[in-house]
């Protein structure tokens, strides 16, 4: 009985109580962890992604590799020799050109599954005359996006497959070595690269030590990734993957015209070096996200590059692969994170100092990880400080909690010396956003941008509905993405038009701020009529209506507010700069200038959104004009796209 009330005692201890929320934080942290949950926070491309961010820390400060040169096939390269991909023709003679230059390895990251006439015989005969050149192909995940290696080639063991496994959030950042199933077996394009580069080095693939199913070159063991890796779950890591860590670069670049016509290329520029081919061209969508660059600005050519520079290194005995601590390691350490939070919030009695603290432990946190991150071993950095974050706040909460039932306590004690309004204001907090459940009116100064689809009714009368919705729905849908990524935010949809507005919900307060908006409405109007020509060409194929589609932009003050009742509230923007963008949107149904902008999407702008453009834009004044329902007249100008 004495051990019970002992027990029962303790238990509504605050100390208790507060020990009982750490281990309880630390084990749903670790649970959550273990099946995966916190996967994309530790592996997402954002800016403050603690992998990511290691790899670009890392990456920033390595030596390039010299032993690499890219001969990219660059847009000037495509206009040049007109056509992509390059004939068989001008790529027997980049091949015949690379190995004069005394390429020890000559890798052609472009396929060849068909004949691309003329000069198809003498492709064949060059490639017959050379031995240091590697191929490429495509696995894929079906048949459909399968590639065959070159329709020339008769060996298999110098065609090497380009695919990169892709994390869940579409960023790249592991790299393959051999990929199959239990029938064939096929070699990465980077690691033939990588072996025919290291052959003359004396280095061959050797079983590996202490699994000898496992590929060692040099002293080196390439341990295949696993599935519960640093940050992975229960990952997809078929075939032999490793995590690539992006040094190497800035890599050597040569254009395809550089190496044919000789041009800035001295004569040992490539002497035994590797040289891989590929393109760089913005036409040519061969662009990856990575943790370098996460909008899908890394070349497949790059990739590649990345990977070999690493496999050689590697092999070199330069670097050596990233290792991970064990489960059960990494189980308590995410404890230990935990238990340390919490007996600082215990101690902690000031909000300031919770925040400092805060900061340092998780700086501490970042530190410790990256420098095992350096040092060639992956700890995971998000749980931990998840542990420390939820144990430290969640007992300094509880903490408050009982320290501000005695703070009322003693509010009640003293109330009879001020009044009770005066009392309770005290502990009050008011909160800055919200007046009376709706969001505060404000002024400011935006940019509105409002679109509309010329010539609708004509189209829409010549659809069934459901063709109709479809078809609209997929107009909406592409123009709505790119007001997003373009920082602006979707006020309402008018039948066919958008209204879009760049500049809310936060009030911009300098004119640095208030100009990017209008930079960005403007390009995101460019990238719309990009957009459009792409759909048209899609609409023709599958016999449906095409459209071209009319802009307009304005700069100035406007409110902004909910309107409504309490059932139902809209967040809108109203004002002189709202009706004037609808306006210009309207002006002169039929005025084109086909010579300046592409009339499939026409964009006029109010002069007080093109003094914040510079010479980022091609503008051409149209002229003065009085917009129906306006006094005053404003200078109106035509934009004709990107000036670069």
């Amino acid at each position: 009985m004495f051990i019970m009330k002992t027990i029962l005692k303790s238990a509504r201890s605050p100390v208790f109580v507060c020990f009982a929320i750490m281990i309880l934080i630390c084990a749903i942290v670790i649970i959550v962890r273990n099946y995966g949950y916190l996967q994309i926070i530790e592996l997402a491309g954002g800016e403050f992604a603690a992998y990511d961010r290691f790899l670009r820390l890392s990456a920033h400060g390595a030596k390039p590799d010299d032993n690499i040169v890219i001969i990219a096939m660059s847009e000037t390269d495509i206009h040049r020799y007109g056509k992509w991909p390059m004939t068989d023709q001008t790529m027997s003679e980049l091949l015949q050109a690379l190995s004069e230059y005394g390429a020890a390895v000559i890798a052609v990251d472009i396929y060849r599954d068909i004949p691309i006439t003329p000069g198809s015989d003498n492709l064949t005969k060059v490639l017959q005359a050379l031995n240091n050149v590697v191929m490429v192909k495509k696995l894929g995940c079906d048949t459909e996006s399968k590639v065959a290696g070159p329709y020339m080639i008769t060996n298999p063991d110098i065609i090497g497959f380009n695919d990169f496994p892709v994390d869940p959030d579409g960023v790249i950042r592991r790299g393959l070595l051999f990929a199959g199933d239990d029938n064939t077996t096929s070699v990465s394009f980077s690691l033939l690269i990588s072996l025919m580069f290291l052959r003359d080095k004396g280095i061959e693939p050797l079983p590996g030590s202490p699994d000898n199913a496992h590929m060692r070159l040099g002293s080196t063991t390439f341990v295949p990734l696993g599935p519960s890796d640093g940050g992975y779950v229960g990952g997809d890591t078929a075939g032999y993957q490793f995590l690539l860590d992006f040094k190497g670069g800035p890599f050597t670049m040569y254009s395809v015209y550089d190496v044919l016509e000789k041009k800035k290329l001295p004569p040992s520029a490539l002497r035994g070096k590797i040289a891989i081919i590929g393109v760089d061209a913005v036409s040519v969508k061969d662009y990856f996200s990575t943790p370098l660059q996460s909008m899908q600005n890394t070349s497949g050519v790059k990739l590649h590059a990345f990977a070999v520079s690493q496999i050689i290194r590697t092999a070199l005995g330069q670097d050596k692969p990233m290792s991970f601590i064990d489960g059960r390691y990494e189980g308590a350490w995410i404890f230990l994170w935990g238990i340390i939070g919490g007996v600082l919030g215990l101690r902690i009695r000031s909000f300031a100092r919770f925040i400092v603290l805060s900061a340092g432990a998780v700086a501490l946190l970042i530190a410790s990880g990256y420098a095992a991150f350096k040092s060639g071993i992956w700890i995971p950095v998000v749980p931990p400080a998840l542990s420390w974050l939820f144990s430290a706040s969640l007992v300094t909460a509880y903490k408050s909690y009982t320290e501000g039932a005695e703070r009322a306590e003693l509010m009640r004690l003293f109330s009879r010396h001020v009044s009770k309004d005066v009392a309770e204001a005290i502990w009050r907090q008011r909160d800055n956003f919200l007046d009376n459940g709706r969001p505060r009116p404000q002024k400011l100064t935006a940019t509105v941008l409002f679109t509309d689809i010329k010539g609708f009714t004509s189209v829409s009368e010549g659809l069934q509905p459901k063709q109709l919705m479809e078809w609209l729905n997929e107009y909406m849908e592409a123009m709505a993405g790119i007001v997003i990524r373009h920082g602006g935010v979707i006020n309402k949809y008018i039948g066919d038009a958008v209204m879009a507005v760049f500049g809310v919900p936060i009030k911009r307060e300098t004119l640095e701020d208030i100009g990017r908006d209008a930079i960005n409405a403007v390009a995101c109007a460019v990238e719309m009529g990009d957009m459009l020509r792409h759909l048209k060409a899609g609409w023709v194929e599958r016999n449906m209506p095409i459209i071209d589609m009319r802009v307009g932009i304005y700069t100035g003050e406007l409110v902004a507010g909910s309107l409504g009742s309490s059932e139902r509230l809209e967040y809108t923007v109203i004002g002189d700069t709202v009706n004037i963008a609808s306006r210009l949107e309207s002006f002169d149904k039929d005025y084109c200038d086909k010579d300046f902008a592409d009339p499939a999407c026409r964009i006029l702008i109010g002069d007080t959104t093109v003094k914040y453009l510079g010479e980022r834009f091609k503008t051409k004044e149209v002229g003065e004009a009085a917009l129906k329902g306006k006094n005053e007249k404003i200078t109106v100008y035509l934009v004709g796209g990107f000036t670069g």
